[in-house]
């Protein structure tokens, strides 16, 4: 089995323990998550099965977007319920126009400090490890940005909001410094998952559906191919003695397509070489100026389509 299922992660579970919960139900070894999400929250968890596991560096996530709840009027040192309040503070004199204005103050391009609690690592130790010993040590800040950020619902103390923002966003740093401007703390209770990318929360299944569908022979209802998962890349359609040459893994030249596209790809550009919707590679495109501008192709990953 080849692609990627959505999982709808419960709360409670890690993202390793839902790559294991597939891997067994689909009884093969090769299988990988895309995009952790914390053991407290839901959502959307793309995995990825055989081929698709190759996929996984091409994959377009670069926007996400979440459901979430925070409280105000105290932190954690997890940044979200399942750590230590660290600091409590008066949240009463907190208006919701404050509130609104704390959030559109969060948007755009900004840089973002990550969490001890983390699975960032130092010296190949996880941050969290060092974190339960009580270590805290010194993080780079990383540059996220915030496409948009809509307050669902204030009913202080809590604020439930939609957030859309980049890879690599932690949401839970993104209420505990919401918190700290509005000067009385704050840390998240829920977080939901609707979209990582392509994939959908409603794309996704719950791990009784997936298990139900594995069991009815009905898995292929809810498999992205790994051609579907990249989507996002131009695809170009390989004639049979272009997919005999990418199979050995040579690079295709131009008589090797079965249809000239309407516009070739530009210099360093990634795209699917493909035949009836199989992946077969994934290549760069560039440009040869010493000969003459000549678009040739660099093979990234190549697949084993069937």
């Amino acid at each position: 089995m080849d692609g990627f299922i959505v999982v709808d992660k419960p709360a409670g579970v890690t993202s390793h323990d839902m790559v294991g919960m597939v891997r067994r139900l689909a009884r093969q070894k090769k299988v990988g998550h895309t995009g952790t999400l914390d053991p407290f929250a839901t959502g959307v968890l793309p995995v990825a099965l055989g081929e698709g596991t190759k996929a996984i560096p091409f994959l377009d996530e670069g926007v996400k977007e979440y459901q979430a709840v925070m409280v105000l009027g105290s932190a954690t040192d997890t940044q979200d319920c399942t750590g230590v309040i660290i600091r409590s503070a008066d949240w009463s004199g907190i208006t919701e126009q404050a509130v609104r204005d704390a959030c559109q103050g969060m948007l755009g391009r900004q840089n973002q400090l990550p969490p001890m609690f983390s699975a960032l690592k130092r010296n190949g130790v996880p941050l969290y490890k060092l974190a339960r010993q009580g270590t805290e040590v010194e993080r780079e800040a990383r540059e996220i940005e915030i496409f948009s950020l809509v307050i669902d619902r204030i009913s202080l103390p809590q604020v439930a909001f939609t957030v859309r923002c980049s890879r690599g966003t932690y949401v839970r740093t993104l209420a505990h410094d919401m918190g700290e401007r509005l000067g009385c703390g704050a840390h998240l209770v829920q977080l939901r998952r609707t979209r990582s990318g392509p994939f959908t929360i409603d794309d996704a299944a719950t791990p009784e559906l997936l298990q139900k569908r594995f069991e009815d022979g009905a898995i292929a209802a809810g498999l992205v191919s790994p051609h579907g998962g990249l989507s996002h890349l131009p695809d170009l359609i390989l004639s049979e003695t272009g997919a005999a040459r990418v199979i050995r893994g040579i690079a295709p030249v131009s008589g090797d397509f079965l249809h000239q596209p309407d516009e070739w790809p530009a210099d360093g550009q990634l795209v699917r070489l493909s035949v009836r919707e199989n992946l077969m590679a994934v290549a760069e495109a560039f440009i040869l100026p010493e000969k003459g501008g000549q678009l040739s192709f660099r093979l990234c990953r190549v697949f084993n389509s069937g």
